[in-house]
């Protein structure tokens, strides 16, 4: 049984910080990719950042949105891939997902587990 669980969302003040845990248990992050999406109320679910496994390099691709302000990292000896969220801004509230999939990706399509989400809420 694959399972991804997130944890570290909450509310913070624009131009703060918040850094998000994605645990895997069972064989999820021996797939090719783990990737963090959000989704925002009424809205479709959106590509933030993807980190390929460490067979495949370990590269990293990011949303234009996020780069520079966010990072996708991981700790293999914990199986667990964190997103650092730095300068955040009240359009990054939303509920984040963690996804775990053959490749690195944009598309929600290409991965095969999913976490539950967690809430980042940003103020202004």
């Amino acid at each position: 049984q694959v399972q991804l669980v997130e944890s570290g969302g909450g509310l913070v003040q624009a131009g703060g910080s918040l850094r998000l845990s994605c645990a895997a248990s069972g064989r999820a992050f021996s797939s090719g990719a783990t990737a963090w999406f959000r989704q925002a109320p009424g809205k479709e679910r959106k590509f933030v950042a993807a980190i390929a496994n460490r067979w495949s390099g370990g590269s990293t691709y990011h949303a234009d949105s996020v780069k520079g302000r966010f990072t996708i990292y991981r700790d293999s000896a914990k199986d667990t891939v964190y997103l650092q969220m730095n300068s955040l801004k009240p359009e990054d509230t939303a509920v984040y997902y963690c996804a775990s999939g053959p490749r690195p990706a944009t598309d929600v399509h290409t991965y095969d587990y999913w976490g539950q989400g967690t809430q980042v809420t940003v103020s202004s």
